[in-house]
């Protein structure tokens, strides 16, 4: 690869590889059949006046399949984090017993699949637009390389055929990843 144009290529890749990980955070934070701890990384408490992420608050565990044990550092917080809980909006009703809270995960109706599904598919598709930005900002890069006479039309068509390889491989990875999250999504 030419020197004039590889630092682009090695922005654009940065990009599309950070694509790939908001997508694996994201899709982690949609609801399964199954209790996963990521599930509440979206949370934030009102601590003290301050939006605090739950994370920071309390530790997240799956003890079974289907409930998740909210360990809050200071008991006097167990209320603020349960009204951030119902305030999420995740469709789970907390219960404490004064020292944890508990979430069971009830059964996803075949309705509430399909939503989830729908759901996952607009995150992906929002992503593949993210790696396909790069693309075009790269693209971009490469025009005004062969423009400006720091590469030949050959390089720049050769740049630009890798450049849509390189957003080949990330989208193909992005629908990988919404086809294990729907696979996940559907299992009963």
């Amino acid at each position: 690869m030419d020197e004039a144009i590889a630092p682009l290529f090695e922005e654009a890749r940065k990009r599309m590889e950070n694509v790939v990980a908001a997508t694996k955070r994201e899709f982690a934070t949609v609801r399964t059949g199954r209790a996963n701890p990521a599930l509440l990384d979206r949370i934030e408490v009102d601590y003290y006046g301050t939006k605090t992420p739950l994370n920071q608050l309390a530790t997240v565990s799956a003890p079974e399949p289907r409930l998740l044990v909210v360990q809050v550092f200071d008991k006097s917080a167990i209320p603020d984090v349960e009204k951030a809980i119902l305030k999420a909006d995740l469709g789970l009703t907390p219960t404490n017993d004064g020292q944890v809270i508990r979430l069971v995960l009830p059964q996803l109706t075949e309705e509430r699949r399909k939503e989830l599904v729908k759901v996952v598919r607009r995150i992906a598709e929002e992503k593949r637009i993210g790696v396909r930005n790069a693309r075009r900002d790269l693209n971009e890069g490469i025009r005004k390389a062969r423009k400006e006479g720091a590469i030949s039309e050959d390089v720049a068509r050769r740049a630009e055929a890798e450049a849509q390889n390189l957003t080949q491989q990330f989208t193909d990875e992005i629908d990988e990843l919404l086809r294990q999250k729907e696979q996940e999504i559907m299992e009963v």
